[in-house]
């Protein structure tokens, strides 16, 4: 089937209306949602192993009135035969979250409505704690990165990139939508973070030049309207290079595997909670929906609450009123 963004998932065979539903969805998620092409692909993959299972489980090929007649059983029999196949818990819950986005969209269109899924539980997730970097090691994983490429201008980007993911707590995705247009001017840099939610967060001057070093050495002359972080082939830089960028650096640094982009966006928060910073001003600094999510960071130095409760709470070291 044709697919609706710019990375092609292979579906098994379709339906002529389901195909079209899908990749109307497709386009919704690209063009209304605004998602991303990784994440657009993501989803397409969970749809395409959902229909990959229904086609043998239904003994025809899929078509969009059969999703009408599905019971919870049936979405219980495609859980399990995910979980044999050795999905992890947190991806059965993305794919049955897709699945979920998937027929809500087919119902808001019109074409089908059912109420099975509703009744499902997601798997219940592990819970998680951000694994940071000291910040001695942040620092070395910033003035490292230029060592590892042999063209000034790429070892000048990858500087760049490091420093705007631990200077300002982005996600890896958000830093590689950015275009060169966006880059910051001054103090503060305009993000556009998971659901199109913008947020403004302030950008540190050593950031800030070093974004401003990078786009001098550019060989393409850094056009407004092109990504602001570009492959060596002078196309949009691919995250999987940035992670083979990380491993690298945590072999040279003696790192170990909790050094990953990611890991940079979580330093960010933790130092940033370490010297005094308060949750909710972290939380608007990540672009986190609740403040459930920020609190994650909390056990990763759960002293830092006492001594921030014991400095701010009014009562706090106070002997009671009589």
């Amino acid at each position: 089937m044709a697919a609706a963004h710019p990375l092609p998932v292979v579906f098994p065979p379709l339906g002529p209306d389901l195909t079209a539903a899908v990749v109307d969805w497709q386009t919704w998620l690209a063009a209304e949602r605004r998602s991303s092409p990784h994440t657009v692909a993501a989803y397409g993959r969970d749809l395409s192993a959902f229909f990959t299972f229904l086609t043998p489980y239904r003994g025809g090929i899929p078509e969009l009135s059969d999703l009408a007649d599905l019971h919870p059983a049936d979405f219980r029999a495609w859980l399990a035969q995910r979980t044999q196949d050795g999905l992890s818990r947190p991806s059965l819950a993305r794919a049955l979250s897709t699945l979920r986005g998937f027929f809500k969209f087919l119902e808001r269109t019109g074409r089908v409505e059912n109420a099975a899924l509703k009744t499902l539980r997601s798997p219940r997730l592990p819970k998680q704690v951000p694994r940071p970097l000291s910040e001695t090691d942040a620092v070395e994983t910033l003035s490292t990165a230029a060592e590892l490429q042999d063209e000034p201008w790429l070892a000048a980007r990858d500087v760049a990139l490091f420093s705007l993911l631990y200077g300002c707590g982005l996600r890896l995705g958000e830093a590689l939508s950015l275009t060169v247009a966006d880059r910051p001017r001054g103090d503060t840099l305009r993000v556009l973070g998971k659901g199109s939610k913008e947020r403004i967060v302030p950008v540190l001057p050593l950031v800030r030049d070093a974004i401003a070093a990078y786009l001098a050495q550019r060989p393409d002359g850094s056009p407004e309207t092109s990504a602001l972080f570009i492959g060596a082939r002078g196309g949009a830089l691919n995250p999987g290079v940035v992670q083979r960028q990380m491993r690298r650096l945590r072999v040279l640094l003696g790192l170990g595997e909790r050094a990953t982009p990611h890991a940079l966006r979580h330093s960010f928060a933790t130092h940033l909670l370490t010297n005094g910073g308060d949750l909710r001003t972290i939380q608007e600094l990540l672009g986190h929906s609740t403040l459930a999510t920020t609190q994650r960071y909390t056990q990763v130095d759960p002293s830092q609450l006492t001594r921030v409760y014991q400095s701010a709470h009014p009562r706090a070291g106070k002997p009671p009123a009589e």
